[in-house]
């Protein structure tokens, strides 16, 4: 087993990894997607020095298809709403569905799930030049994962589906573990189905090699010259897909065997 290799375990009652070709009335991939597993780890930890590479998602319960009809507001607050609310709230009118700014949307979305995430965590740029070895950001996310801390609360796909999370020391003996405290195989969980195309990410893994991270809200000036605003790379976001295929119980979606499809094909 790789050094830098981490396994979270996390659930929850409700999940949405929405596809991007039905983002209005919302409809959920039938399993977790790549970029949804890295922003889970990402709200339990990250620093501008790290970043993961999800290597397999193993799925313990499917979960049931199910959809409902919600309000949702077409209106965003603004940045400067946001700052006058903070400093008088009163000044400020709140946005509220219902109230002929919002919208029924459907979404079929799905219930009762859970998932073994296995990732690996490596240094960016930024942190190769740090003081810090890569151990001591991992006895960080597994000191975290232990104990049941996060930056924010993890999501399952959209903020309202909050997910719960434990570490694992292994994936293969948790998938086992928890497939035969469920009376379950874990082999036949998910035998073998292809799923066509999905949404790998919106950010390439290999521009977050650099790393990135705010140094100043605004622009400085010091003695004529202006501090930088930022460090490292500034990345525009770009939609990746993979072809997705489960086999086992497992979605293989490292990088580096599976084939990434977006404007410019990479090789594996």
């Amino acid at each position: 087993m790789s050094e830098n290799l981490i396994t979270i375990r996390a659930w929850g009652d409700y999940a949405c990894f929405t596809r991007p070709e039905m983002k209005v009335e919302r409809v959920s991939y039938p399993v977790m997607t790549p970029s949804a597993a890295r922003g889970l780890l990402e709200a339990i930890f990250w620093e501008p020095q790290i970043y993961y590479l999800i290597d397999a998602i193993h799925v313990i319960r499917r979960g049931d298809w199910f959809s409902f009809r919600r309000n949702e507001v077409e209106d965003a607050i603004s940045l400067s709403n946001s700052k006058t609310w903070m400093k008088e709230p009163h000044k400020t009118t709140p946005i509220r569905a219902g109230g002929g700014i919002g919208t029924q949307r459907s979404m079929l979305a799905l219930a009762s799930i859970e998932y073994l995430i296995t990732a690996e965590v490596h240094l960016t740029d930024l942190g190769k030049k740090g003081r810090h070895p890569l151990k001591t950001y991992l006895d960080e996310i597994k000191r975290r994962s232990k104990n049941g801390k996060c930056y924010h609360r993890p999501y399952l796909g959209v903020r309202e589906f909050a997910a719960d999370f434990e570490w694992e020391e292994d994936a293969q003996a948790a998938l086992e573990r928890r497939a035969a405290e469920l009376g379950k195989n874990w082999q036949n969980i998910w035998f073998e189905e292809e799923l066509g195309l999905m949404l790998y990410d919106v950010f390439d893994h290999e521009q977050r090699v650099r790393g990135f991270q705010w140094l100043t809200d605004e622009p400085t000036p010091i003695k004529k010259k202006m501090l930088p605003r930022w460090d490292g790379q500034l990345v525009k976001p770009e939609a990746a897909f993979f072809h997705a295929n489960i086999k086992n119980s497992k979605l293989d979606c490292h990088p580096q065997r599976v084939r990434l499809v977006r404007n410019r094909l990479i090789e594996r």
